[in-house]
This record gives structure tokens, sequence and C-alpha cells, in this order.
């Protein structure tokens, strides 16, 4: 068994990705916007420099190490922390994960640094990439994504739409919808023809059902952002997760999903915090009866407890 993951996280159920193993690359909430929606909170630290936050080898011996436990997973997706085309290795970490497995990889970015040849070449490794268009205007965009300064909008969208003419692979975009902030007729229509420019393969919606930076922000209802798919049309789907509320999921569910979990590797008590979501003490109460009821057992491994399912 490895020791404590540093850079990767998961694997987690991803509506779009499956089973997605994360690798987080950059500092917690480092990036080139500061988005009202985030759910990482109001500060961080807005950059534009590209640079090796992560070393590619410390993220790859990680991977290394988790292969050989016997990793399943349908996706290995940079995403995290922060914004991930801001490590300048990301293009030498993808090509190390294709040289270690033939999994999947995905790349979530907000999409600002396209205008940068080199971040295109090195989202280009990848088998899918998901960037983020919130707006179809220059104000509604400074409002919702607080972009760093010297990010105007048209060379954000101009990004994206060179991104399409270099990248052959799927490109999902992803658009975040909040009551009253970008959901009139105008901005809907704006943002449609928009689409039309970037030519996504697949255009996915999404709300605010889990916290936000911002707390006065408003989700758009499930009737509602149905409608706007509609509006927009481009085979848009809505992919918000209404069914989980913004809190611990209820008990049963939680505890199935341990176990599922843990069907699939063996994990330890901070690997399922991690990717559940769900605090230290919810994750023990589970486990001690997943344990009584002969579901699960421990084993220790490099004076560490992992989990089991028998």
């Amino acid at each position: 068994m490895s020791k404590s993951a540093k850079y990767l996280f998961g694997p987690v159920p991803s509506r779009r990705l499956g089973l997605s193993l994360g690798v987080d690359i950059v500092p917690l909430k480092t990036c080139s916007q500061n988005c009202i929606y985030c759910q990482l909170g109001r500060h961080g630290k807005q950059t534009l420099q590209r640079k090796p936050y992560v070393a590619a080898e410390a993220v790859l011996a990680e991977l290394k190490d988790r292969l050989a436990e016997g990793l399943h997973a349908d996706c290995i997706t940079f995403s995290g922390s922060g914004e991930p085309t801001l490590n300048s290795d990301l293009g030498r970490m993808i090509d190390g994960v294709r040289s270690l497995t033939d999994i999947r990889i995905a790349v979530i970015t907000n999409g600002t640094l396209f205008s940068d040849p080199q971040v295109r070449s090195d989202c280009c490794k990848a088998d899918v990439v998901l960037p983020s268009l919130d707006a179809g205007d220059p104000e509604t965009f400074d409002k919702i994504n607080r972009p760093r300064e010297n990010i105007s909008f048209e060379t954000f969208v101009d990004g994206l739409c060179q991104f399409r003419r270099d990248y052959a692979g799927p490109i999902w975009l992803e658009v975040f919808f909040l009551e009253g902030v970008n959901t009139r007729d105008d901005q809907v229509a704006r943002m449609r023809e928009l689409i039309a420019r970037i030519r996504p393969d697949k255009v996915h919606l999404n709300t605010a059902v889990r916290p936000t930076a911002e707390p006065y922000l408003a989700a758009v209802d499930e009737t509602r952002l149905h409608t706007i798919a509609d509006k927009l049309d481009h085979g848009a789907e809505v992919i918000a997760d209404f069914a989980r509320p913004p809190v611990e999921p209820a008990a049963e569910e939680t505890a199935d999903r341990i176990l599922e979990m843990l069907r699939r590797r063996p994990c330890s008590l901070d690997d399922m915090c991690r990717s559940l979501g769900i605090s230290a003490a919810a994750a023990v109460k589970h486990l001690e009866h997943l344990t009584s009821t002969g579901k699960i057992r421990t084993e220790n491994a490099g004076g560490k407890t992992f989990y089991v399912a028998n």
C-alpha cells in the first residue's frame, strides 16, 4: 500500500466521467479567476503565471504506486484545488500518465489560458477536455468569474474557439447558471451564439446545488434549467445533481457508497473522507457498523489501517 496521497484524490463518482481519479497539480485556490460560485471559498491566489507548482515526477510516482495497488477508475482527471493549466508541467504529466496506463485522461479547466498556444498543445494530449463558459457578454463574465486582470472576455472566447480548431478530441462545455445573474433570455441567447462559435461536442448545464463562495447566490430550479437547455440547443443537457443536497448524504446512502468503494479497492479513513466529502466522525460511524455486520474488515500495511470488503 502507498502512503497517504498528496496529489491524487478519489476515485470519486462523477456524473460525466464515471469513476474518476482526481489529480491536483496546483496549490489550493490558485486560479486565473475567482468565481462567485466557487466551492473552495472566497479568497485565493489569482495568477496567470504558469510554472511547475507541483513536479511531474512526484505526481507520476504517486500514480505509479496507486496503479500498483490495483486502481479501478474510468478516468484520470486533472482538476481539484485550482486551475490545472497553470501548471507548466501539465503536458509532461499527461504524457507520463499515458505511459503508465490506458485509462482515459480528462482535463477540467476554466479555459482562460487557451489563448496561449502551449496550453492548447498541453490540453490536446488529453482524451477529453471540459472547459467552462458562464457568460455571453463581458459584464456578466466579470460579475460571475471575476477574472484576473488582463483577461478580456473576447480573448477568452477566441481561445476556446482556437482550441476547438486545434483539438480533434471531445470538448464538453460546462455552463454554470445562477438565478437572476445569467438567466435572462437575452443572456441565454448570447451564450447560444457563442456556443455555436465554439462548437463543443457536448454542453452541460449546472447550478449551485452545493455551498458557494458568495452565500447570496440562488440555484436555478430544475424545470427552469431544462427550459434554458432547450433555448441553448446544441444538445445541451442538465447535469446538476438536484438529488444531492449540499450536506452530508443520508446514512444509508453513505454506507452503500463506502461499501462500493471498498469493493473496488482497500481505502484508509482519509481516502474515504476525501472521496465522499464526509467528516471523519461520520465515516467512522459507518465503518464500525459495516465491520460489526461482517461486510468489511481491517488490514494494516506500512503502519496504516486500511478497510477491505469481505
